[in-house]
């Protein structure tokens, strides 16, 4: 099996290559579940030999990744070298959530509090030991 812009790679090398994921052996066990398509097939092993030019499609994180394999590459170099290995045609994401932590607790708003209910704020504390002469 050659390595190269000519040849064939294996799909999980390829992935890890392409740093879609931190080891090897997290892409062999994604690609063993079955959740990835090459050209629009369900691939469920990872010697699967990839190809210049093949369509991978696969969700990943809050979103669908369809990405076409430019170049096989010869090593799992720095993240600048990983994206000239692929071109990425993943869909945009719906208008209105954010790109990253879509339903994260930091997009929504603070709940509200009506006045007098729950525990007493330290403010209304101090209030409260006033009318009683608590005053330290």
């Amino acid at each position: 099996m050659t390595e190269g812009n000519g040849g064939s790679l294996r799909l999980d090398k390829w992935l890890w290559f392409a740093r879609f994921f931190k080891t090897r052996t997290l892409a062999t066990k994604y690609v063993l579940s079955g959740k990835l398509r090459v050209n629009s097939v369900v691939v469920a092993k990872p010697h699967y030999s990839v190809k210049t030019g093949d369509v991978l499609t696969f969700p990943l994180r809050p979103g669908i990744k369809v990405v076409k394999v430019l170049n096989l590459g010869l090593r799992r170099g720095p993240a600048a070298e990983a994206r000239t290995l692929y071109d990425d045609l993943s869909p945009p994401p719906p208008p209105g959530n954010p790109a990253e932590g879509a339903g994260s607790a930091a997009a929504e708003p603070v709940a509200a509090r009506d006045p007098g209910a729950g525990r007493p704020t330290k403010r209304e504390r101090r209030e409260t030991d006033r009318l009683r002469g608590e005053d330290a």
